[in-house]
């Protein structure tokens, strides 16, 4: 059959390594791909928010299943657009992809239905949120409603700078649209972990657990980004942990949308808070987390095509997943001033080399190629993640694939996998 994998990032490139090992594929097509996709799928150069070419594209060519890795063309109702029209499609529609594009409708659905999370308001105007914010003290948590590619959290140490925050929001200087209308909650202390699930609106499948490195910074310093690396399986994720998770969190999250009238298609991933036994709910996304994708692929065993049409055909129930028993690491290199402004055009060298290492994948996120050279052509580079036995094992093999890599003003954190050895 012939597959369409929507996207350019890490995520996608590991969606399509993954869909590539599959008996049922005789072509893969990835929009608009990177360098990594091109040596396994045939790269389209059509954006992802150029949904009506996508559509066009996958007419023409016959496609047989899209896999929509990005939030935004889910947001703007591709999944809708390809039913509309008979093409089989992986992900939620713009209706259901509220619960990650709409920070508002994703608190509102976790209070209606029983989901634990931090109390919150949801605010237009300043002066409302400032009494929020004096109520509630600081340190506290600002997002931007909209979508903001994983940088629309700010973590106020202080009454001021919150208020300075939902100011910058407010007024459309920090993200855009998307930060017209704002989420104030209260801060959780705890663990973070991300817990992953394939619905198709009424049977869940969970993933194996992953655990996410926001930060720039070691130690979880310094501003947030989309994701700087990320391991699976997640310790802090006990048998207990992933009870409440599935019961509590993704359970009601898929019965709350189906009773809201837009029933869940897709991965779903819970962001988690772990604190004494109990989970709070962070956020949702209506996506494979990146780069959670990349680990989480290495270790699955399943062939993930059939699980990705059984939920495109509403046909979930009797399928399962098995995974492998080792750990797997992701350590995401950065470009210099990322997540800020950063500089694009820096040849990349000792990819070819860290891939041929043993257990050793190198994802490439944003690159490009040029007079037959790997260039920098985005914040997030590459993905080295590392398939190991157990996560010391996998540490060592991510930041060994990692050393064999340069570009001027490369950067990445040194300490992914800590949190897991802590709890060994």
């Amino acid at each position: 059959m012939k597959v369409l994998v929507i996207g350019g990032g890490g995520r996608e490139h590991a969606l399509v390594w993954k869909i590539a090992q599959s008996p049922l594929v005789t072509k893969i097509y990835c929009a608009p791909g990177n360098p990594g996709t091109a040596k396994l799928a045939v790269n389209i150069p059509i954006k992802v928010e150029e949904i009506d070419k996508l559509l066009g594209f996958a007419k023409s060519e016959g496609i047989d299943l899209a896999v929509v890795g990005p939030e935004l063309p889910l947001s703007l109702g591709i999944v809708d657009l390809f039913r509309e029209y008979g093409v089989k499609i992986f992900g939620p529609s713009r209706a259901a992809a509220r619960i990650e594009a709409s920070k508002a409708f994703s608190k509102d659905l976790m209070k209606k239905y029983s989901i634990p999370t931090a109390a919150y308001g949801v605010f237009t105007e300043i002066t409302e949120a400032e009494a929020f914010i004096k109520q509630t003290g600081a340190p506290i948590v600002i997002k931007a409603d909209g979508l903001a590619a994983g940088k629309g959290v700010v973590i106020a140490q202080t009454e001021k700078e919150a208020v300075s925050a939902v100011k910058d929001m407010l007024s459309g200087n920090a993200f855009g649209d998307a930060g017209s209308r704002v989420v104030v909650e209260e801060f959780l202390t705890g663990e973070e972990a991300s817990f992953l699930a394939i619905t198709d609106g009424r049977h869940i499948i969970p993933l194996a657990s992953a655990q996410d490195h926001k930060a720039i910074f070691d130690n979880d310093q310094g501003p947030n980004t989309g994701g700087m690396g990320a391991y699976s399986p997640a310790p802090v994720v006990t048998s207990d942990i992933h009870q409440k998770a599935m019961e509590q969190v993704v359970q009601r999250a898929v019965d709350g949308m189906a009773a809201e009238g837009c029933p869940y298609q897709g991965i779903l991933y819970a962001g988690l808070m772990i604190k004494d036994g109990e989970v709070k709910t962070l956020e949702f996304n209506a996506r494979f987390g990146d780069p959670e994708c990349q680990p989480l692929l290495m270790r699955m065993k399943s062939d993930l095509l059939p699980l990705l049409i059984a939920v495109a055909d509403k046909n979930l129930a009797g399928h399962s997943i098995e995974w492998n028993d080792q750990a797997a690491v992701c350590v995401v290199m950065a470009a210099k001033g990322y997540p800020g402004d950063y500089p694009k055009g820096d040849i990349i060298t000792g990819i070819e080399v860290a891939s041929k290492l043993d257990g050793v994948t190198v994802f490439h996120a944003g690159t490009s190629e040029k007079d037959g050279q790997i260039i920098t052509a985005g914040g997030r580079v590459l993905g080295v993640t590392g398939l190991g036995n157990g996560v010391v094992d996998a540490i060592k093999k991510a930041y060994t694939g990692v050393d064999k890599i340069s570009w001027r003003g490369v950067q990445y954190r040194k300490d992914i996998g800590k949190k897991a050895l802590q709890r060994i």
